[in-house]
């Protein structure tokens, strides 16, 4: 497989050179590769700032110092190296011939970004593509690389098992968010997960597996995001709450793919090809 990691960082120095009124336009420029593949609609530059994307429509000083961060941690290459590795272990399962990753900067002064996600995030369900975002501060700078692997498990994923928009249950949504962060665990160990699988603990926990387990089989993609995210990205995207802490689907499918683990002896690699159905089965 091979990766094309484009080199926005450079790019992004280069937009946050440019006289302000030219940022925008810039910055239209960096993102069209991959605006096709963005299912919404819109100006992108807009859909950018509402995703947590650096502003570009004023100054901020700490924007080319964290480009500068990332240069000097070299990001973009540990984001190829880690991906390398992931497609090696990845590779009894069948893969996309090329896969291309845009790297975007965060905004530190947004509240969704910074808190409910933790700092960055990503996305992996676009065909040919993934998608990064990061704040990197000292606590996501060495994670950013590890994020890519959880999205491109995902693209892994759906190379072999089917992702049908109507029909998918809100179980296969959260089990593929346990073993993608259960996959980045088995390839660099615990300190390399994310932040969302360790977010609701306890009585919150409790809650929300019961209510994901209740509404398992619930069909629809535009359903599941809020047994995954919880409510305050479902009041985001202008939905009725479900009751749901934020994040908790990651680790109530964490959860679930550890018990599947416990039951089979078989590796997380092992996993990643198979039904959610086998999946849960194995889980108890």
């Amino acid at each position: 497989m091979e990766f094309i990691v484009h080199d926005t960082v450079s790019a992004m120095a280069a937009t946050l050179r440019e006289p302000l009124e030219r940022r925008p336009d810039a910055l239209r420029e960096m993102l069209a590769p991959m605006r096709e593949v963005i299912p919404m609609p819109g100006d992108i530059v807009d859909i950018h700032h509402q995703g947590g994307g650096f502003r570009v429509d004023g100054e901020d000083p700490r924007y080319l110092e964290a480009l500068d961060r990332l240069a000097a941690a070299d990001v973009l290459g540990q984001v190829e190296r880690e991906l390398e590795r992931a497609s090696a272990a990845l590779g009894h399962l069948k893969q996309a011939e090329t896969l291309q990753v845009m790297f975007v900067l965060g905004n530190p002064d947004n509240a969704h970004l910074m808190g409910t996600a933790g700092g960055y995030y990503g996305m992996g369900g676009a065909p040919g593509w993934l998608y990064l975002l990061a704040w990197p501060d000292e606590r996501v700078i060495g994670r950013i690389a590890h994020c890519a692997v959880h999205e491109f498990h995902h693209n892994v994923r759906y190379t072999n098992v089917e992702w049908d928009p109507e029909n998918v249950t809100v179980g296969e949504h959260v089990i593929s968010e346990g073993l993608a962060e259960a996959f980045v665990r088995e390839l660099s160990g615990p300190e390399a997960m994310g932040p969302w699988s360790s977010m609701v603990t306890g009585a919150d926990f409790d809650l929300a597996y019961e209510r994901i387990m209740a509404d398992f089989g619930l069909r629809g993609m535009w359903n599941t995001p809020a047994y995954v995210l919880g409510d305050d990205a479902t009041r985001a995207f202008g939905q009725e709450p479900k009751g749901i802490p934020n994040m908790a689907g990651y680790a109530v499918g964490l959860r679930l793919v550890d018990r599947a683990l416990a039951g089979t002896g078989r590796t997380v690699a092992e996993l990643s090809g198979l039904p959610v159905a086998e999946i849960v089965r194995t889980a108890g």
